[in-house]
C-alpha cells in the first residue's frame, strides 16, 4: 500500500479552484444572511406600522421635533393644514398597477412656512410615451392626514435632466433637492403619502412594504440551498477527480 503524505495531498490541490469554490460559496452564504436581515428589517417595520396606525396624526411641528432621533420619522401619522402649488405637478414614470402603466403624481403644499411633497395617488399613461396624462392639480387650502415617507433614491443609468422643466413634470426618480430650485422652496426631506380614505388625488394603491418578509426569508433558503448545492458539487467533484489521479 502506498503512503501518501498529507504534505503531497495538499501540494496536489487545484488551489486556484479550492480559491474559487470558496469565494463562490461565501458569496452565496452572504446572499442569504442579507436576505435574512432584510426579513427582519420588514418584520421590525410592520411592527412599528402596526403600533403607530393606533396612534393619532402628529402636526408637522411634532414631526420635525423627532427628526434624527433614533426611531427617525419614517412612517409616522401626520396631520398638515396648508395650501397646495398648484403650477407644480411632478409626474414619477413608470409605476405598474395590476399590468397597466401609470404614473404617480405628486404636489407641493406649503405649511407652516415649509414645503412638503405630497403623494397624491396612481394615474394611468398612455401607451405613447409623447402623450402625458390630464391632471388637475388641486388648488386652495386643505386639511390633510397621510404618512411621512422618507425617499430612497435608487440606481440611476443617468442623471435626470430637470433643465427648463415644462408642467406637469415627468421625473424617473423623487430627488427632492433637485425639485427645490424648480419651485422656488426648499422642500422637506420627507414626502407624504395621504391616507386611502383621503377623497382628493387619485387612486391610492401604495404599500409600505412591497416586499413582504415571507419572500425575503424565501431567497434567503434559496441562497443558503445553492451555498450547500455548490459546496457538494465541487467537493463530489474534487473526490471524483482524486480517485481518478490514483488510478493512473
Amino acid at each position: 500500500m502506498n503512503f501518501v503524505s498529507p504534505q503531497h495531498k495538499l501540494k496536489q490541490l487545484n488551489w486556484p479552484m479550492v480559491l474559487f469554490t470558496m469565494l463562490v460559496f461565501s458569496l452565496l452564504i452572504k446572499l442569504g444572511f442579507w436576505q435574512s436581515e432584510r426579513a427582519l428589517e420588514k418584520e421590525q417595520r410592520q411592527l412599528r406600522i402596526s403600533e403607530l396606525s393606533q396612534q393619532q396624526a402628529l402636526s408637522l411641528t411634532q414631526v420635525l421635533a423627532l427628526n434624527g432621533l433614533q426611531d427617525g420619522i419614517n412612517d409616522l401619522p401626520i396631520k398638515l393644514d396648508g395650501v397646495f402649488i398648484e403650477d407644480k405637478v411632478f409626474l414619477l414614470d413608470n409605476q405598474p398597477d395590476h399590468g397597466r402603466l401609470g404614473y404617480r403624481v405628486y404636489q407641493v403644499i406649503t405649511s407652516q412656512g415649509y414645503a412638503v411633497l405630497v403623494n397624491l395617488g396612481w394615474v394611468q399613461g398612455s401607451i405613447d410615451r409623447n402623450v402625458l396624462p390630464t391632471i388637475t392639480a388641486i388648488t386652495g387650502q386643505h386639511v390633510i392626514t397621510g404618512h411621512v415617507r422618507e425617499v430612497e433614491v435608487g440606481i440611476q443609468l443617468q442623471a435626470q435632466n430637470l433643465v427648463n422643466p415644462t408642467w406637469p413634470l415627468r421625473v424617473q426618480q423623487i430627488e427632492l433637492d433637485k425639485f427645490s430650485p424648480l419651485i422656488g422652496k426648499k422642500l422637506l426631506p420627507f414626502v407624504v403619502y395621504l391616507d386611502k380614505k383621503e377623497t382628493i388625488g387619485y387612486k391610492k394603491n401604495w404599500q409600505a412594504i412591497v416586499m413582504p418578509p415571507e419572500k425575503h426569508r424565501a431567497y434567503a433558503f434559496q441562497w443558503f440551498s445553492l451555498a450547500l448545492a455548490w459546496i457538494s458539487l465541487m467537493i463530489w467533484a474534487a473526490i471524483k477527480m482524486s480517485k481518478s489521479q490514483s488510478t493512473i
